[in-house]
């Protein structure tokens, strides 16, 4: 399958917007009483929500098409499971050094320091660098799901849309995170939104970086690989990253919990709906 086949508008319309999601998020620091409700719960919950759902689709959907591809190749099916399989772990492998980045990005500030402390200058620059910490940290995470969203929807696009779906809905309260702590340590609403847009635009760079690889050829077995891959980048992201952080946020998991399983509850009934109406 050449890319010309596949969806291609379709696939970057969907990364571009699964990316600019953090353009709502981040675009609450210009409504004061919502930056009142954001709030760690919040945070936590929306995490565990697209967590589970990215974690379901990728072992439920992405995973056969791997499969499905490799067999269709000529492959026996045995030998077709086992490469699906093995470049999954690969994906996780690949993901490591993405989720150690991770792990180390500073806490969020959520309310604004005291103004006696709001006035210091080493509050003030403190609180910037931990914006502009989250936003280097989640532009590097979010160009593997740029390019997963990219390769989903480029030769189905109803899998790509739950999955831009599934990453957009973490990717709010990430622009919120990231335009939260750079607006209050310097009173500019517009330059925390600006931060907040730039660290999802790693998607759409992701896409258009797959296109280029991808213009000449995507065949069967190249295909197989990268869905694969993808499956196994979605599910480390989610692990190493989405549900521990939603549980620092939420240890005594009064919300984490339910809001995982109503994920996949979401994302169960988008599958079986489409599976009735094709």
């Amino acid at each position: 399958m050449t890319l010309a086949e596949g969806h291609v508008w379709t696939a970057f319309g969907l990364t571009f917007a699964a990316g600019t999601a953090t353009l709502i998020g981040a675009s609450v620091v210009f409504f004061p009483k919502l930056v009142k409700l954001a709030s760690r719960r919040v945070l936590a919950g929306s995490l565990g929500f697209s967590a589970s759902m990215m974690i379901y689709i990728s072992f439920v959907d992405i995973f056969r098409k791997s499969f499905d591809a490799f067999k269709s190749s000529g492959m026996e099916e045995s030998r077709a499971y086992g490469l699906a399989t093995l470049c999954v772990f690969i994906g996780v492998l690949m993901t490591k050094g993405d989720a150690e980045i991770m792990a180390a990005k500073p806490d969020i500030a959520f309310r604004a320091p005291a103004h006696s402390q709001l006035s210091a200058t080493e509050e003030k620059k403190k609180l910037v660098r931990m914006g502009l910490t989250t936003a280097t940290a989640l532009a590097i995470h979010n160009f593997p799901e740029g390019l997963a969203t990219f390769v989903a929807a480029l030769e189905d696009p109803f899998s790509g849309a739950v999955l831009a779906i599934a990453i957009g809905a973490h990717n709010i309260p990430e622009g919120l995170c990231v335009a939260l702590p750079i607006y209050y340590g310097t009173g500019s609403r517009w330059r925390g939104f600006f931060w907040g847009v730039v660290s999802g635009m790693a998607e759409p760079v992701a896409a258009i970086l797959g296109w280029l690889v991808l213009a000449t050829t995507l065949s069967l077995e190249v295909y197989a690989v990268l869905f694969g891959l993808v499956s196994g980048i979605m599910v480390m992201i989610s692990l190493k990253e989405l549900l521990p952080t939603a549980h620092r946020y939420d240890p005594e998991d009064a919300v984490v919990t339910y809001c995982a399983i109503v994920g996949m509850g979401v994302m169960a009934l988008s599958l079986v709906l489409f599976k009735f109406s094709t």
